[in-house]
């Protein structure tokens, strides 16, 4: 194995939670119709799988570009126990100024991950449905 291969890792955590889109930036009639169904009241929830890449070279000396027990352990503190089973709109500060669309979602996690010190942190995707997904590699429009 030739020194200083890099090497992406991909890793999958699921989490629960519930949200309600609304924007105080509009009027009640155009949140019901911007964001439908999922402007109730009550909120509705996700079972949302994220998909955590973060990349490196390969020590030499473990042979893995990160320890999965690290990694798992930072989602774990940073992702899993703030937002499992959270209602995001309420439990999560980030969200009490943002509608907690997954594209928001999806940026804030990666935000909470991007200080893994094991490896970088190549992209976050957040999968909200079957056909639902948002991907988030840092960059700025």
């Amino acid at each position: 194995m030739k020194d200083g291969l890099k090497i992406e890792l991909g890793r999958r955590y699921r989490f629960s939670a519930s949200h309600r889109l609304h924007s105080g930036m509009l009027s009640e009639e155009e949140n019901r119709r911007v964001y439908g169904k999922c402007n109730n009241l009550l909120g509705h929830g996700h079972n949302y799988v994220v998909e955590v890449r973060v990349s490196g070279t390969v020590d030499p000396a473990t042979g893995m570009v990160a320890n999965l027990a690290d990694l798992d352990g930072f989602v774990e503190k940073e992702v899993i126990e703030p937002f499992d089973h959270k209602l995001l709109n309420e439990d999560v500060a980030a969200f009490r100024e943002h509608v907690p669309t997954t594209e928001h979602l999806c940026t804030e996690i990666y935000q909470r991950l991007k200080h893994f010190p094991k490896a970088k942190l190549e992209s976050v995707r957040v999968e909200e449905t079957s056909n639902n997904a948002f991907e988030y590699a840092g960059e700025e429009l």
